[in-house]
């Protein structure tokens, strides 16, 4: 099967193409009508309705529904579990070419309907149309890539002869996996994970984001359309302290690919680590957590563009982004410089509602995040000083100003702990060598970039700075596909190389049989 070579999906260009802010606009109105509608759980290609409900809101306008969605219970999950185990039987069978051509199809499908799937981001995460866009953009990426990574590893793989035997070694699937994705990346990252399981032949339970239902749904929907045989994917919202821990623990569960917070990544960890009665294998957990990413500042460097690759990367969807930088480490020799550039660039920052094309930020995703940040930001003002921003946007969403503390010491808890939010610690360091010290403080590993025109210096981050991710003059945010493979150290996670030619491995099991031929 011979397909052209991966090409990174083209983002569109609000600003300089009239076309495509047109189609956009066209869009968010079409999809505006579509909003508060009913949803019910897929299981084995049935639509199951529940009692219980759970409604997605527009952090825009918190009162607005997105997506009413049946609420699945374990009894469902059991019968999840069960129809993805009988669709196994016959999906792990299917020629590579047929696995391969749904996820190209779906590709298509989504690619022709980019705006739209734009739009529903735009209204259920909050997410501006630059982002949105993005956002769609990576989906398509992961689709397409993860097609050709699959085509690459159904070929014959070449063992070391052995006199007198035709060896080789095969990739199978696993059997049975729960696909958890964040409500931060509704679609790439549900969309990347999905189908990297199925593509190796594997079937899947996907319990989506109860912020992001709707997304996820959509992205079920084009899976559909492109043929998915009925139990590949299953579609089961509900609650993680439910449904998601009795998924992760279940017997028949045979893989856990999740995207979210260190803590959550842990319990399942955990609760994976432990065999079930009758469980005959060890489950595999691909894990992609948290971070408190970092860019280092140093005196040899172009401080307009060191600004301008912390402000995108801080606040880049308001913050809420596992790669986005909270922490500026900047050298004494030009720390009050930055400071005043950063404090002008950032009072620039339009604060408004996501679907105006004019917002550079929007909402944070709901009510609880929106405290939870605001009370670190009261505890950034005890820890250093609050030099833009520092409170809440007028608004019938959850608006927050973008934030910078200064002066922030390297052990304080803003510098430490994960916000997930508009907040940016500013922290200064001695010279280059302690910044790349205070860089690495942290229990996290997932990004980081360096600032700096001196070449011995890039060369000594690049062996000492401990990230999965490691960008240089250049923003810490929005790895391509195929070009950046995505995954962290430490408690960021398994390091699993999203995008990466490791990824799909992490999907299957080798298999070496050997045959004699001399008798």
């Amino acid at each position: 099967m011979n397909l052209p070579h991966f090409r990174n999906e083209p983002l569109s260009d609000f600003k300089g193409n009239p076309e495509h802010a047109r189609k956009m606009k066209e869009a968010l109105r079409d999809v505006a009508q579509e909003l508060g509608l009913q949803y019910d759980l897929v299981i084995g290609g049935e639509r199951v309705s529940t009692a219980e409900k759970i409604t997605s809101f527009n952090p825009a306008r918190k009162s607005q529904a997105v997506g009413h969605f049946s609420k699945a219970t374990p009894e469902l999950a059991d019968r999840a579990i069960q129809a993805a185990e009988d669709a196994f039987r016959c999906w792990k069978r299917e020629p590579v070419e047929k696995r391969v051509k749904l996820l190209l199809e779906t590709a298509r499908i989504i690619r022709e309907k980019k705006f739209y799937y734009a739009a529903w981001i735009c209204y259920e995460v909050g997410k501006t149309w630059p982002e949105a866009d993005a956002d769609v953009a990576e989906a398509i990426d992961f689709v397409e890539f993860y097609a050709r990574e699959m085509v690459r590893l159904s070929k014959p793989h070449p063992l070391i002869p052995v006199p007198g035997e035709k060896n080789y070694l095969q990739y199978i699937p696993l059997g049975v996996g729960v696909v958890i994705p964040p409500w931060n990346f509704p679609l790439a990252i549900t969309a990347g994970m999905t189908t990297a399981s199925i593509v190796t032949g594997n079937t899947v339970v996907l319990k989506p984001s109860s912020d992001s239902p709707t997304v996820a749904y959509k992205f079920f929907e084009a899976l559909e359309e492109a043929g998915m045989p009925p139990g590949v994917v299953n579609f089961l919202p509900g609650l993680g302290s439910a449904v998601g821990d009795y998924l992760v623990a279940h017997p028949r569960t045979r893989f856990v690919a999740f995207t979210g917070s260190k803590d959550v990544g842990l319990r399942i960890n955990e609760l994976a680590s432990k065999r079930a009665p009758g469980q005959i294998w060890v489950k595999r957990t691909v894990l992609e957590m948290g971070g408190k990413d970092s860019i280092v500042i140093d005196s040899e460097t172009d401080l307009d563009l060191a600004v301008e690759g912390v402000v995108t990367s801080a606040f880049g969807f308001q913050g809420q982004k596992c790669s986005a930088c909270s922490r500026a480490i900047v050298v004494d020799a030009v720390y009050d410089a930055f400071l005043s550039k950063l404090k002008e660039r950032v009072a620039k920052i339009r604060v408004g509602a996501p679907d105006d094309p004019e917002s550079d930020m929007g909402p944070v995703i709901n009510s609880k995040a929106k405290k939870t940040i605001l009370e670190y930001i009261e505890t950034g003002k005890k820890e250093g000083r609050v030099i833009v921003g520092g409170g809440e946007v007028s608004g019938s969403g959850h608006y927050l100003e973008p934030t910078v503390i200064a002066d922030v010491a390297p052990k304080a808890r803003v510098a430490q702990e994960e916000i997930f939010g508009p907040v940016l610690s500013v922290i200064k360091a001695a010279n280059f060598e302690d910044a790349l010290e205070i860089a690495n403080n942290t229990e996290y590993g997932l990004t980081g970039a360096v600032y700096t025109k001196n070449r011995r210096k890039l060369e000594k981050a690049a062996e000492e700075f401990h990230v999965g991710n490691l960008y240089f003059n250049r923003k810490c945010t929005g790895a391509l596909v195929g070009g950046h493979p995505f995954g962290g150290f430490n408690m960021s996670g398994t390091d699993s190389k999203a995008g990466g030619f490791d990824y799909l491995l992490l999907f299957t099991q080798g298999k070496t049989i050997a045959e004699k031929i001399s008798f």
